[in-house]
């Protein structure tokens, strides 16, 4: 063990955060669990590693007793007072027992250990690093795959995107740069594993803050989101500012914003509504882009019914019921859809809130 050891110790603590002390610790622990494997001791021993002089030395503590009953822990008073007369029964004597292919073993234990340290504590920096960052979202590239996974390095970690977060309408090929959103992060025996998604619908609201300056300043506030990933999400936004579109903002120059995101997530097509606390009024947004004529509002059940011309009945249900389903999920609130002659068979025309000369502020990218 050469006097360089101090040296790799400091320049460890400036680099890595990790304490010198802490590091020495360490080492000395290993070094007395080394000794007892390689040399078959079991005794009460202690390590003195002093990393100026790079030197490391080993003593066993013994107890001075009167009559010796296991000359590994015990030492007499007659033999103790042999080294130094002031030994009395009951002192604890240390004795160096360093063996002389120790430095060997030595200097190869505190590699390992302070190899494992450096790796526990960059470990350590990297869950400190990611576990504020759940629920965000991060670009990295696709680095392989197999049947579980798709690993997504994201710099200081290669992240597992499961199958069930996958796009179905995307293939990853590797080196795209995909963005991800990270919905977990779990300390493991192996370091910091990181779990990101594709089809999460935060991954939709973070995108809008990236893209959208009055969203992420707070300006437009996204309410809710619903989200069929690959296939068609909906937003709803709202301001407080009366001066301001919130659609218009998220919407962007020529759809340039929402164009964006869109290019993101391979054409899933995005519908953005305003919000309301008035469920009428939101919940006939929420049905964009069909036509509404009347919501009748069940408060007890938190359902509404929908009428809607004739000619807006498929449109509003959407191809395999996703339009109406994705505008209960965004609301809140449970929807049955009527055309406007099944109302009047069932006699419920008139009894809700009319929305024929209703303008609703909806946009939608086609």
């Amino acid at each position: 063990m050469s006097s360089e050891l101090l040296d790799a110790l400091i320049m460890l603590e400036k680099e890595k955060g990790i304490s010198k002390d802490i590091l020495l610790d360490a080492i000395e622990a290993a070094l007395i669990s080394a000794y007892k494997r390689n040399f078959n001791q079991a005794q009460n021993v202690r390590v003195d590693v002093n990393p100026e002089r790079g030197s490391m030395r080993v003593f066993a503590r013994k107890d001075v007793v009167d009559d010796v009953f296991d000359p590994r822990l015990e030492i007499s008073a007659e033999q103790a007072r042999l080294i130094n007369p002031n030994y009395q029964v009951g002192d604890v004597i240390e004795i160096e027992v360093t063996p002389k292919d120790f430095g060997r073993i030595a200097a190869q234990t505190a590699k390992q250990v302070v190899t494992q340290r450096v790796r526990e504590a960059e470990r350590g920096v990297i869950y400190s690093e990611f576990i504020d960052r759940e629920e965000d979202i991060m670009t990295g590239i696709v680095q392989r795959q197999d049947a579980r996974f798709i690993y997504v390095n994201l710099g200081k970690i290669e992240a597992l995107l499961p199958a069930a977060e996958q796009m179905p309408n995307e293939t990853y090929k590797p080196h795209d740069r995909i963005k991800v959103f990270i919905t977990k992060v779990e300390r493991t025996t192996k370091g910091p594993q990181i779990f990101v998604s594709r089809t999460h619908p935060g991954l939709l609201k973070r995108l809008f803050e990236l893209e959208v300056p009055e969203i992420f300043d707070g300006t437009v506030e996204i309410k809710s989101v619903a989200r069929e990933a690959g296939d068609r999400s909906k937003i709803s936004v709202h301001t407080d500012n009366p001066d301001l579109d919130p659609v218009g903002s998220c919407v962007g120059p020529k759809g340039g914003r929402v164009q964006a995101i869109v290019n993101e997530l391979k054409g899933e097509k995005i519908d953005i509504v305003k919000w309301s606390k008035d469920p009428i009024e939101f919940v006939a947004n929420a049905l964009s882009p069909s036509q509404v004529e009347e919501v009748i509002v069940n408060e007890d059940d938190k359902a509404t019914t929908v009428i809607v011309p004739d000619n807006q009945l498929s449109l509003a249900i959407g191809k395999r019921g996703q339009n109406a389903r994705l505008a209960a999920k965004l609301t809140g609130w449970k929807i049955d859809i009527k055309s406007h002659s099944d109302a009047e068979k069932l006699d419920i025309l008139g009894s809700g809130a009319m929305l024929e000369d209703h303008k609703l502020p909806v946009e939608e990218l086609e």
